[in-house]
């Protein structure tokens, strides 16, 4: 819908005045019929000015106000209501209803087709004082108390004081078919659930200050030489670092393991080494074939010894005779 331009009587906390009209060239037929069936007095209805003055007069009649919606409200905070057994008992006791009504401030049926209505004097009393009294009492009790906790509510009164003052409810112009006798007048086709959302829409919840941020400033985990996550992983070393100082010893052992590898021959010599200035041939062993047969037996001659045995028995009792004697020294030395 275009914007509706509305009059000073629409104004926040203006009087009441006589609501203006525009008309078009060419009066709708059911303007017509609806303004025949509310008048007691029959008028002429032959002109656009005559139609004009009807509705005029009708709707500036200290009787023309229209319940726009009605709200059903607790009548005390909830701390201070008892509670029932019976629904339909406790439904009564702890809740009334609020008529939302208005009057008529503005019709235009030739640019925005709307009509826009006005809430009365003792609509927006009875809401403020129901905001104040009953719905901040409620939103005070369910949220914990801050330093400014009051200031906040104050303000949240007065703002919702100025938003019913300036509240103005806007509709297609075929609304004035709900007119009735003496300018009164009711919202037909489900309207009322839209004002009544709307009304519902200034009553703003009591918001407590979110909680501060504190930046916590934690400490660089520190990593242990035994943690297995990664202490393989040395850390960067920075191109313009110096190395650290290092001592002899460690410089000596570096040394000695950079030096080229010493065969073991070089390292310990064998004991089976050259003998008498000559260099062993260097015998590079390679696998030898397959067993299949044992190698043949080399014999060697041994020179028999007697054993023990044999040693006994020719050893006597005596000295001489069938002993053994220093006579036979030289047979038993050419046996061995």
């Amino acid at each position: 819908m275009p914007a509706l331009l509305l009059p000073d009587t629409a104004a926040p906390f203006a009087p009441r005045s006589s609501p203006t009209v525009v008309l078009n060239t060419k009066v709708d037929p059911w303007l017509t019929a609806t303004l025949k069936r509310v008048n007691r007095i029959k008028r002429s209805l032959n002109s656009v000015p005559q139609h004009m003055k009807c509705l005029t007069d009708t709707l500036s009649q200290p009787s023309a106000i229209w319940n726009l919606c009605t709200l059903m409200v607790p009548k005390a905070p909830t701390s201070q209501l008892d509670k029932h057994d019976n629904a339909l008992v406790e439904a009564f006791t702890r809740f009334e209803l609020l008529h939302i009504q208005a009057y008529v401030v503005h019709v235009d049926l030739v640019l925005s087709h709307e009509v826009a209505f006005k809430l009365t004097k003792d609509t927006i009393s009875d809401l403020c004082e129901y905001h104040k009294e009953v719905y901040l009492i409620d939103q005070r009790d369910s949220t914990w108390p801050w330093t400014e906790k009051e200031t906040q509510v104050k303000k949240l009164h007065d703002q919702f004081v100025q938003a019913a003052n300036k509240f103005v409810y806007r509709t297609n112009a075929n609304a004035l078919e709900g007119l009735e006798d003496d300018g009164a007048g009711e919202l037909l086709e489900g309207r009322s659930e839209d004002v009544k959302n709307q009304v519902l829409g200034l009553f703003y919840p009591l918001l407590p200050p979110p909680p501060r941020i504190v930046d916590v400033v934690r400490p660089a985990a520190q990593m242990l030489p035994s943690s297995p996550a990664n202490w393989w992983n040395p850390a960067p070393v920075p191109s313009n670092a110096q190395p650290p100082p290092v001592e002899s010893w460690k410089i000596l052992s570096s040394t000695i393991e950079d030096s080229p590898p010493v065969s073991s021959s070089q390292a310990f010599p064998s004991s089976w080494g050259p003998l008498g200035g000559l260099d062993m041939p260097n015998v590079t062993c390679s696998p030898g074939p397959q067993y299949s047969q044992p190698p043949a037996t080399l014999s060697m001659s041994i020179p028999q010894l007697p054993l023990p045995s044999m040693v006994a028995q020719q050893c006597g009792s005596g000295y001489g005779g069938g002993g053994f004697g220093w006579d036979r020294y030289q047979d038993y030395a050419t046996t061995m």
